[in-house]
C-alpha cells in the first residue's frame, strides 16, 4: 500500500528536509511543517515539480495545543493524511547540573513534550479515520543513555521510542501502523561537527531512513549497517565498554 499524503514535521532543514526531497522525488503529496515557513516555502519552491502537492505550515512543537491545529489544516490541504512522520528535533545539551539547565530542558520538551503532543494530534485523526502510518524519529542514543552533553537528548529520544513501543502494544492487528526509527550518525548541521568513522552521507542517510519507514517496520535501526549490530551491543554490554562506545 501506498501510503500517499504524508505530514513531515522538522521539515526545514536536517533529516526532515532531506526526506521531504525523497518522497517529492517519489511524486507523493506532502504536509510540511517547521518554525521557518521562509525555508519550507524555499524548498516548495525546488520540489513543487516533483511533488503531486505540496501544503505548508509554521509550527513550533513545544506549542502543543498548535500542534492540533496544524495537524489538522495539513490534513485537510491534502485531502486526507495517510502517514506522519514526527521529526522535528533538537540537539542542545550540556552535562548535567553545569549551570546549563535551560539546554538541556528545551531539548526534552521539543523531542519528547512535543514529540507526544505530534503523536496526539496524529492518532486523533488515524483513529477517526480508521486508519494511518505514524512514524516516530528516535535514535540509537535512545538504546544506551549517554554522557555529558548528551544525556538530556537521549533521555529524550528514549522517550519516544517507549511512547512508540506502547502504541505498538495497543494497536496489534490493527490497520494503524506505528514504527519507530532510530538513526545512527547521519550527516546533518545538528551533528556535522561530530568527529568519527561511522557518520552517513546526507543523502545516503536519508534513503536509507526512507527506505525503512516504506517497510512500515516496529522498529528499525538506520542505516541498519553498523547501527543494527551496535545497538544489540549496547544493550547487553557492561557500562565499562559501552561508555567508550559512546
Amino acid at each position: 500500500m501506498t501510503r500517499d499524503r504524508i505530514i513531515i514535521t522538522g521539515a526545514s532543514s536536517g533529516l526532515g528536509e532531506g526526506m521531504a526531497r525523497e518522497y517529492a522525488k517519489r511524486g507523493r503529496s506532502l504536509g510540511l511543517a517547521a518554525r521557518r515557513l521562509d525555508k519550507l516555502e524555499d524548498i516548495a519552491a525546488d520540489l513543487s515539480t516533483q511533488a503531486k502537492q505540496i501544503a505548508l505550515t509554521r509550527l513550533d512543537v513545544t506549542d502543543t495545543d498548535d500542534v492540533f491545529r496544524a495537524f489538522a489544516e495539513l490534513r485537510d490541504a491534502l485531502g486526507g493524511l495517510d502517514r506522519v512522520i514526527v521529526n522535528a528535533g533538537l540537539g542542545k545539551g550540556a552535562p548535567i547540573g553545569t549551570g546549563n539547565a535551560a539546554a538541556n530542558i528545551e531539548t526534552v520538551q521539543t523531542n519528547l513534550v512535543g514529540a507526544l503532543a505530534q503523536a496526539e494530534a496524529a492518532m486523533e485523526i488515524f483513529r477517526e479515520q480508521g486508519h494511518g502510518h505514524l512514524v516516530l524519529i528516535s535514535s540509537i542514543s535512545a538504546v544506551r543513555g549517554l554522557p555529558r552533553a548528551q544525556a538530556a537528548y537521549s533521555a529524550s529520544k528514549a522517550g519516544v521510542s517507549a511512547l512508540g513501543q506502547g502504541l505498538q502494544a495497543e494497536l496489534a492487528g490493527k490497520p494503524i501502523a506505528v514504527s519507530v526509527i532510530l538513526p545512527g550518525y547521519i550527516e546533518t548541521d545538528i551533528n556535522r561537527g561530530v568527529k568519527t568513522r561511522l557518520m552517513t552521507g546526507t543523502d545516503a542517510g536519508v534513503k536509507a531512513m526512507v527506505a525503512a519507514i516504506e517497510a512500515e517496520p516496529r522498529r528499525a535501526e538506520v542505516p541498519s549497517w553498523p547501527w543494527k549490530p551496535i545497538a544489540a551491543a549496547l544493550r547487553v554490554l557492561p557500562d565499562a565498554l559501552t561508555a567508550k562506545m559512546v
